[in-house]
């Protein structure tokens, strides 16, 4: 387990200044429970524990050959600001969220505008492990077994027109369910976007679980994109719709923070944050320091998508 007193946590995993003063809203909405008569102990007690669902997942050629993060650190050290600011929140507070039933739709400029059961996107295409590198922009970095398949087999069935040139993720935001939706951090519902590209490129996945299971709620159950050579903001989590338009979508930190959190947010050792470096990172379970890879090591495969970009200014 992480202890977060250590002297070695890096100033880049402390939670932005405006945030932090948010945290307040938060505890107090848990106080509000309490007040109610049922103390979290209690409240986790009443609850289920989530169902746990088994995935048959063939190994990727995308893989990476490396060392898994543990499924501990992977499913209790998470950034999901709609559960909570700090990164323990999530997993203590995000089994308000039901993930069945779950509905996905598709609509925008496509042909086959469509709503998916979660059940039916399960079945889409065979699905995948992908051990796949991640990479948070606060400093820290994970290796995750993800499960899922590319999005370009959801792309494929839809049939964008012509004018379909980015993709918009929208994420759930119900408060009744998501005790962080009453804090004022950020605009809700989360929204993230790609260019089309990106979307259709192999890496880019639908996951609906990791380590051979369905997704754990505080991962973004029950589906969520990954998108490995950029920031974790990137992957939208819960994703209730996916659309299909015309103009470069105004995404949530980019609207909260344009100095701070471009549209692109490809992993660059050579375009700091404003407030920090990110040259290097902690993987972890490790201690220490690791240089940063460009495209977080996924440049082979990636780097032509950027061709001919200023990329300090595309951040």
């Amino acid at each position: 387990m992480l202890v977060r007193r250590r002297p070695d946590i890096l100033p880049s995993e402390i939670t932005p200044k405006g945030i932090y003063e948010n945290r307040r809203r938060f505890i107090q909405a848990a106080g509000i429970i309490a007040a109610a008569g049922l103390g979290a102990s209690a409240l986790m007690r009443a609850r289920p524990a989530r169902a746990v669902t088994k995935l048959s997942a063939r190994p990727s050629p995308l893989s990476v050959s490396e060392t898994p993060t543990s499924f501990k650190d992977v499913t209790t050290y998470n950034n999901y600001y709609e559960f909570g600011t700090d990164k323990t929140d999530p997993s203590e507070t995000s089994n308000t969220l039901k993930t069945r039933p779950w509905t996905v739709a598709v609509e925008g400029e496509i042909k086959k505008p469509k709503v998916y059961d979660i059940d039916e996107l399960l079945k889409l295409a065979p699905l995948e492990e992908r051990v796949y590198r991640m990479r948070c922009v606060e400093g820290w970095s994970m290796v995750i077994p993800w499960d899922g398949f590319s999005l370009s087999e959801l792309i494929k069935r839809a049939e964008p027109t012509s004018k379909a040139k980015f993709v918009e993720f929208i994420t759930l935001a119900d408060q009744a369910q998501m005790p962080g939706i009453g804090m004022a951090i950020l605009k809700w519902p989360y929204l993230e976007g790609l260019r089309m590209d990106e979307a259709m490129h192999p890496l880019t996945m639908l996951s609906l679980g990791l380590y051979g299971e369905t997704l754990p709620n505080q991962n973004g159950a029950p589906v969520r994109v990954v998108v490995p050579w950029k920031y974790g903001f990137k992957n939208g989590k819960s994703i209730v719709k996916i659309r299909f338009v015309e103009e470069q979508p105004k995404t949530t930190w980019q609207l909260a923070n344009p100095r701070e959190y471009g549209f692109y947010s490809n992993v660059n050792p050579e375009v700091d944050h404003p407030r920090w470096s990110q040259a290097k990172e902690r993987r972890i379970g490790e201690f220490g320091k690791r240089p940063t890879l460009m495209f977080n090591g996924y440049g082979d495969q990636v780097a032509s998508l950027y061709a001919g970009m200023d990329l300090k200014k595309n951040y």
